[in-house]
């Protein structure tokens, strides 16, 4: 016998699921159903695409089936699979350590709120632990599909835990898991048939294989005016893909604690998608969207949220080939009848028949959430601000990478902006554009509140224009390579082009006289800042501020190339912006008096750097920028 300790993230994860989750205990329950699950889909696939497993059935291979025996004299539990079996390495890997990376992120997220730390035991895999809660000894006794030796692991959920071979009537005859547990006060009161049942068909009755429960029958026996125990057997779950039956019979209740099952959530998902296709392809998708966005959301290492399975055989639920990245949160099932049983990642990624499911779910996941959004009921609407908060920023790299889709994702995203509070749609700024407007308009390129006190929007708000809000760091990326919305023009108010859009066209003697006065200023301004900027040129886009930098349509603004070097790309090319001033502003008027006062060469810098610091750019010499300032300073005290 070895005793161990637990992984030091393992301790932690004890002692806070016994201390935070004490308001859900019952869920050990479910958890321990769902790892037996996912032993016999993954043995199951085995004997149906290799000869090796193939073989064994019936001779260390048993028919699947998960068996609840229930003590209730001594207060025990056990729950037994016939699925893949672990050996002594898979027991220390699985029991004894948390692989995934997330565990920290986990262990950081606990909250102490009960309810809310629940939630978040299956989303991290990590629910075996959470038998602690009702038990104060735990034994696991498994034997690995193929082999031989049966291992027994023993932990108090305290101290590490102890691993040895099992053997005499420890040691299993077929492969698969025996989890004996032995409840502790509070967990007493789950050794009771009628709640171990009840908890059953609450979270596990869609489960595919049959569970059955061996218990203590209770029969009034007339003659002896008593009651007698008999030892029976009785199957308590349903063992039906519950994805394959017909919609009508199913309720709305059957769809959440099937969610809850395979995902292990503790809430309700927001909504959920359920089609069947017959003709050329025969497959059915069960896609569900969690009410709140997955933890690994944003990390490189995401874990995929859909199972595949070939005619109700578990294939893989790791696979994210099965939809688009940027619908990595979606959760749920496919169940194909055309794909292989063998079929291994790599076929998926060329596979035909996949390539049609993935394209015509992704239609469906994006129509029936385009039909929410567009309903026009305030429960529809209430419910799409909740989806939106938290899958917003995942739809704008979808505009950036599913061209097919595009439009449709155009229409599904939400974006801050000038006129409304909250979030709006670009159909709802196209319905709010001015009889004169040319194109809606957006700026990026910082926070929000840099943003909305940029020099850039003064001259849409003097002419009542709306401009769309873009504060996400992928915003600028994204629309870059957007050019139009429908029939209108996106344009980004930092970019030159844009500047055209509002010249005065009332009264342009006027303009072309203004212009032409200024040329002595602007020609002095260029002279003065040389290679570091492209133009200068008076501005039709100011009215409070004196000056600003915009960038020409093709080149990164300087937010962007900020952002790509902080990326790795240092070989960014730098271009060099132009400067729009302000002929409106007094202090341009007054440099316009006296171009060749030896001042404007100051005014000049001070006016391009400012400009730069509104934009969020580091100036390249602070130093140089407060001598100069503080000469002017000095000047004008």
């Amino acid at each position: 016998m070895s005793k161990q300790q637990f992984q030091t993230e393992v301790s932690q994860l004890l002692q806070l699921i016994v201390h935070s989750l004490y308001s859900h205990p019952e869920i050990f329950l479910r958890e321990l159903i769902s790892n037996s699950s996912d032993a016999l889909d993954k043995l199951r696939h085995l004997t149906l695409t290799d000869e090796k497993y193939k073989a064994l059935i019936g001779n260390g291979i048993d028919a699947p089936r998960i068996d609840l025996t229930l003590d209730e004299e001594n207060k025990t539990l056990t729950i037994s699979d016939t699925g893949i079996g672990m050996n002594e390495e898979d027991l220390v890997a699985h029991l004894g350590t948390i692989a995934r990376s997330g565990t920290k992120n986990f262990l950081a997220q606990l909250s102490g709120d009960a309810k809310k730390d629940s939630n978040l035991i299956g989303q991290f895999g990590v629910g075996f632990y959470s038998v602690f809660m009702v038990a104060d000894k735990v034994e696991v006794f498994s034997r690995k599909a193929g082999e031989e030796k049966t291992y027994k692991w023993t932990s108090d959920g305290k101290t590490g835990f102890e691993l040895e071979e099992a053997t005499g009537n420890d040691a299993r005859s077929v492969a698969g898991t025996t989890v004996l547990i032995h409840f502790n006060e509070e967990g007493a009161t789950y050794a009771n048939s009628y709640r171990l049942q009840e908890i059953v068909k609450k979270y596990s009755n869609h489960i595919a294989f049959p569970i059955f429960l061996t218990y203590d029958k209770s029969e009034w026996n007339a003659e002896k005016k008593e009651s007698d125990k008999t030892r029976v057997t009785e199957q308590v779950n349903a063992a039906s893909a519950m994805w394959q039956r017909p919609k009508s019979e199913l309720t709305d209740e059957d769809y959440k604690e099937f969610y809850k099952s395979i995902t292990g959530d503790w809430q309700d998902p927001l909504f959920w998608f359920h089609t069947r296709a017959e003709g050329t392809l025969e497959y059915t998708t069960l896609f569900y969207i969690p009410a709140k966005a997955p933890t690994d959301l944003y990390q490189a290492e995401y874990k995929g949220g859909i199972k595949l399975y070939v005619k109700r055989v578990f294939i893989m639920d790791d696979s994210k080939e099965l939809l688009p990245q940027y619908l990595r949160f979606v959760r749920g099932i496919i169940d194909s009848e055309d794909l292989p049983l063998n079929v291994s990642r790599e076929i998926l990624q060329q596979n035909k028949v996949l390539t049609s499911i993935k394209t015509a779910s992704v239609k469906k996941i994006l129509s029936e959430l385009k039909h929410i959004a567009t309903s026009g009921t305030e429960t529809d609407k209430a419910r799409y601000e909740q989806f939106i908060t938290q899958y917003n920023r995942p739809f704008k790299e979808g505009v950036y990478g599913d061209y097919a889709n595009r439009e449709t994702l155009l229409d599904l995203v939400r974006f801050k902006s000038t006129k409304v509070d909250g979030l709006t749609s670009l159909a709802e700024a196209k319905e709010r554009m001015q009889p004169e407007q040319k194109a809606l308009y957006y700026i990026t390129g910082g926070a929000e509140s840099m943003l909305r006190n940029s020099p850039l929007l003064e001259i849409y708000k003097k002419k009542d224009i709306e401009v769309l809000i873009l504060d996400d760091d992928i915003d600028e990326i994204v629309f870059s390579s957007v050019p139009k919305y429908g029939d209108i023009d996106l344009k980004a108010v930092n970019k030159s082009n844009a500047g055209d859009d509002l010249k005065d066209e009332s009264t342009p003697e006027t303009t072309a006289e203004k212009a032409e006065a200024l040329k002595p200023l602007l020609e002095k301004i260029k002279a003065t800042l040389g290679e570091a900027v492209k133009e200068v040129r008076a501005s039709s886009r100011l009215a409070d501020s004196p000056s600003v930098i915009v960038s020409d349509e093709d080149e990164p603004s300087a937010r962007m190339r900020q952002m790509m070097r902080s990326m790795g790309q240092a070989e960014i090319p730098e271009p060099t912006p132009t400067l729009e001033i302000n002929p409106d502003h007094e202090i341009i008027k007054k440099l316009l008096a006296n171009p060749e006062d030896a001042r404007v060469a100051d005014a000049a810098w001070l006016l391009f750097d400012q400009a730069l610091l509104l934009e969020g750019v580091p100036l390249k010499d602070p130093s140089t920028f407060v001598q100069r300032l503080n000469r002017v300073l000095n000047q004008s005290i």
